[in-house]
């Protein structure tokens, strides 16, 4: 008898959990069409439902800071990249965003940092790296001549 409850309560929980995981998928398939339609506001709330029921998905965080990217607020920008690459540190588009971020900001140091992380990891975009390259040697000639 405790055989079959046990069994019993095993299926039950498995079914929650590819629903709960089922669920989660559509989320962020839906989140992702009202991003590539420019629906920003609505897609925001999607990946932000989607995060409550997969908080590790760093794909949700990366979107969100591209959405806040849109947005002009830095902040959450960065605050959700820093997440993403908590989550998946060799996601290059969040390292050459964050790069961006710190260029925005004259931040020489850590941008070239940054620089040395994402040519560590490229794979698809490391054609940014001259892109990156010339813009950090704009700051360093900014910096020349303020000192």
């Amino acid at each position: 008898m405790k055989t079959i409850k046990t069994i019993i309560l095993s299926v039950i929980l498995i079914l929650i959990s590819n629903s709960y995981s089922f669920a989660s998928e559509k989320l962020f398939e839906e989140a992702k069409k009202k991003f590539e339609k420019k629906d920003y506001e609505k897609s925001k709330f999607l990946f932000q439902r989607n995060i409550v029921f997969n908080p590790k998905n760093a794909e949700s965080y990366l979107y969100l800071a591209k959405i806040f990217n849109t947005e002009e607020n830095q902040e959450e920008e960065e605050k959700n990249l820093d997440t993403t690459l908590l989550l998946q540190p060799d996601n290059e588009e969040a390292i050459y965003m964050l790069i961006n971020i710190q260029i925005d900001r004259s931040n020489f140091k850590k941008a070239n940092t940054l620089m040395n992380r994402f040519s560590s990891v490229c794979k698809s975009m490391c054609k940014k790296k001259k892109e990156i390259s010339k813009s950090l040697q704009d700051i360093e000639a900014k910096d020349e001549k303020t000192n």
